[in-house]
């Protein structure tokens, strides 16, 4: 697995592990998080989140752009590093959410996740061009796909801790209140705060169920009692991104470290321009054209897998709290079988690839992306599937049941749900990097792998029509539309397939 690889490929994929951390944590709280702390609708959270994911990658674009007229690749990922974990610093501060306070509390934590998404861009897809350039090396560049391939498994070694953190926490602080976790019950309780029409009766069997004790029919005892939860149920979740602090600085001190087993892309290419005679830069231009034309074709149809792949922070996060029995793994939990699959498929995967190269059947990095689009409408066709089977109508519906009527699904259907959506992810995102890296023109490294995560970006702007479409039409239509997507996708890919190949050869 590690054979023929460069030795600054480990160095830098321990440097991503404290941002994959803080993205994990981010992916599983954030709007859930966003929900119990202000009381905003699955809608308006699904859209912060939507805004925050979205710029990160479109930031990266500016990182990128920084990084290449700087020609200081090293200095910008510290920098990213730095506004990052500054970013985490704000958010680690437990200050309860009042009527009172609300608005600019609000703004500070809208401006904090700014602070992550600007540090990320400034860091993500500069280290990703470094990466790449390891690999314009001869001595390595048949490894290209392979390198990229662990690159992606080390740094989700931190997305595999990091969404039980917040649980962890969460509950050990409520216990510590002599209180327990439900995760309907923050709603509820901002619900009646509110003075909006709850289930009053769901409500009083869920404080029970959590330790709490009201006075039947008492407003006062209810609402000092949803005040309490909520600070508690919060509070818990903010000591979480002090873990993430900690991650970046790790982070931070790896790639100082190790900094210097880097290579800069900027300055290379610099040294290497000046051989050039006129005609071959007329030649140089025209290639040029063609290798950004497959780039952005590729692009366009990226966006619908990341519209799709990245609703496990939203409305699938949003199906395992409401439709998922949670009374023992917590929805956030589930977003730790996702880095899980990518670190324990991907050797296999791997060893797949390998063995259709040495046969002579080497799957090309496009036809690679069509399958993962297969293979994640595979994911959305099992999920619609099973909700139209279960009767599950929309989750607005479904919440008003009584809670003896809501039949919840087993842990089994998220396990195999991420774990087809892992094997699509796999067949598409870091070989998606490994291409980029391979068409894209060396002296724009830093610029075209930010242009990978500003499609990546267009697809977190549309992901609040997921929440929206899970709370208005039967959840097994939502998934279905996914599905539609994905595979509509795969056949664009396909039809693109032979051209793109020759355009990366």
């Amino acid at each position: 697995m590690f054979k023929n690889q460069p030795k600054g490929l480990i160095p830098a994929a321990l440097s991503n592990m404290g941002e994959r951390f803080g993205y994990y944590i981010m992916n599983a709280v954030l709007v859930l998080f966003l929900c119990s702390k202000f009381g905003l609708s699955e809608e308006t959270s699904a859209l912060v989140y939507s805004f925050f994911y979205a710029g990160i990658y479109v930031l990266s674009l500016v990182g990128g752009i920084i990084a290449d007229r700087t020609q200081n690749y090293k200095g910008t990922i510290i920098s990213g590093l730095i506004v990052m974990t500054i970013g985490y610093v704000v958010l680690a501060f437990p200050i309860f959410a009042t009527p009172e306070n609300q608005t600019w509390l609000l703004t500070l934590t809208c401006g904090a996740l700014f602070l992550i998404a600007f540090g990320n861009g400034l860091f993500k897809g500069n280290l990703q061009a470094i990466v790449g350039q390891l690999y314009d090396n001869p001595r390595y560049a048949s490894q290209r796909d392979a390198g990229f391939q662990i690159f992606y498994v080390f740094i989700n070694l931190g997305g595999v801790v990091a969404p039980f953190v917040a649980p962890l926490l969460r509950s050990w602080w409520l216990s510590e209140n002599g209180l327990m976790y439900n995760a309907e019950l923050p709603a509820l309780c901002h619900g009646f705060l509110a003075g909006a029409e709850v289930n009053l009766a769901n409500l009083q069997e869920l404080i029970t169920k959590v330790g709490g004790s009201v006075v039947a029919g008492d407003v006062g005892s209810v609402s000092a009692f949803c005040s309490n939860y909520l600070n508690v149920f919060n509070t818990g979740i903010h000591y979480s991104f002090i873990a993430s602090v900690a991650a970046m600085l790790i982070s931070l001190i790896i790639f100082f470290v190790t900094k210097s087993q880097f290579p800069n892309p900027g300055k290379k290419e610099a040294a290497a321009a000046v051989t050039y005679t006129a005609e071959e830069k007329a030649a140089m231009a025209k290639e040029i054209k063609q290798r950004l034309y497959a780039l952005f074709a590729v692009l366009g149809v990226v966006i619908f897998f990341w519209f799709s792949f990245h609703q496990n922070g939203t409305s699938l996060s949003l199906f395992a709290r409401d439709f998922v029995d949670t009374s023992t793994i917590a929805p956030e939990i589930w977003q730790a079988v996702n880095p899980f699959f990518v670190i324990t498929l991907t050797p296999v995967i791997m060893m797949i690839f390998g063995s259709l190269s040495r046969r002579g059947k080497e799957i090309s990095t496009p036809r690679k992306i069509a399958i993962g689009m297969f293979i994640a409408g595979l994911a959305y066709l099992f999920l619609s599937v099973y909700s139209l089977i279960m009767g599950y109508p929309s989750a607005a519906e479904y919440r008003e049941l009584p809670i003896d009527q809501q039949v919840k699904a087993g842990a089994w259907v998220l396990i195999v749900l991420y774990f087809l959506l892992t094997v699509a992810e796999l067949f598409i995102s870091p070989l998606g990097l490994s291409f980029v890296s391979k068409v894209a023109p060396k002296h724009l490294l830093g610029l075209c792998q930010g242009l990978w995560l500003g499609a990546t970006a267009v697809g977190n702007l549309l992901l609040w029509i997921g929440p929206l479409m899970y709370n208005a039409i039967p959840i097994g239509y939502c998934w279905a539309i996914f599905m539609i997507v994905c595979l509509i996708s795969m056949g664009v890919m396909l039809f693109m397939v032979k051209w793109l190949e020759r355009v990366a050869k």
